[in-house]
């Protein structure tokens, strides 16, 4: 197996990791921006997009900085080689319609990297929602941590993360609640949101998020921040009966009174095999499509930047 890895940060080692324990002898190779780039044990480098024609990739990984996904992919096209694309699809919807055209036309696979997805107490949570007989009548989302600790050692204010040119924000940085709340409950009906970035960061990317999701039954309120330094991650839903707690780091679902409804020993970490795993079977599987395609993708984008959303 070989593997191109386009931009070569904190998440493309996670995996590379997974990929080493999936298939220890793949070929995993970076394209690299320059040959000062640092080396990487078992890593090869190329440093031109051309190369990859000689190299005949089983799939390729973009997890380079959102706001360069659309120029990307749109060069990657001509290789027709499957795309595993990291989170979010794209950084706006300027290039949605002709990028969405292109992929189709060739035919190729992509997936977009959600590896929430694959993590134990939401997928109990998907699972056994419809077993759940009493009304569902509120969720509540929350994600907030402190972007200043995210990369020790570095100044958050130079990194993508906080400077909206480079496709930074914390609505697309978080967009895994926008994306679970796709997964699980669908295509809401309705999107509002305030997108500000007036705290104490002083980062001119979005830093606090709040959306309102429409359901035929019930509404769903998503909260995320780039500045709470007690780090939580939540989804709360709220029955006609009961109320479930589900702690996303703990990997654990309580009731209101502290009963455990359910707890997983997987830590974070395991998500991205389990995910790349996934992904393995769905290459080997002859299916078409994904079960997180650019389309979804767009769709979870198009909620993100409250832009309507075809039902």
């Amino acid at each position: 197996m070989k593997v191109v890895i386009i931009g070569l940060g904190s998440i493309a080692k996670k995996h590379i990791a997974a990929i080493r324990q999936i298939k220890p002898d793949a070929i995993i190779i970076a394209l690299r921006s320059n040959a000062s780039a640092d080396e990487i044990p078992s890593v090869e480098n190329i440093y031109s997009i051309d190369d990859i024609k000689s190299i005949h990739p089983d799939f390729i990984i973009i997890s380079n900085p959102t706001m360069l996904h659309g120029e990307t992919i749109e060069k990657l096209i001509q290789f027709n080689i499957p795309l595993f694309i990291e989170k979010p699809a794209l950084h706006d919807l300027q290039q949605e319609e002709h990028i969405s055209t292109l992929l189709k036309a060739n035919n190729i696979k992509t997936y977009i990297a959600c590896n929430l997805r694959f993590l134990d107490c939401l997928v109990y949570v998907k699972n056994h929602l419809a077993e759940k007989q009493a009304a569902l009548n509120e969720v509540n989302v929350y994600s907030g941590s402190h972007l200043p600790d995210w990369r020790p050692g570095t100044d958050f204010r130079k990194g993508y993360s906080a400077n909206k040119n480079m496709g930074g924000g914390a609505h697309l940085d978080l967009i895994h609640e926008l994306d679970y709340v796709y997964w699980i409950f669908g295509k809401p009906l309705q999107v509002s949101s305030i997108l500000r970035n007036k705290s104490t960061l002083k980062i001119d990317a979005i830093d606090y998020a709040n959306y309102t999701c429409v359901y035929e039954r019930f509404v769903v309120g998503i909260v995320l921040n780039y500045y709470r330094k007690d780090y939580k991650r939540t989804l709360e839903l709220v029955f006609s009966d009961e109320t479930w707690l589900v702690d996303l780091p703990e990997n654990k679902i309580t009731r209101a009174d502290g009963t455990v409804i359910f707890k997983s020993e997987q830590k974070m970490i395991q998500t991205y095999l389990n995910q790349m795993t996934y992904f393995f079977d769905f290459l080997n599987s002859g299916s078409a499509i994904s079960m997180n395609d650019f389309t979804q993708g767009i769709d979870v984008l198009k909620i993100c930047l409250n832009n309507d959303i075809k039902r």
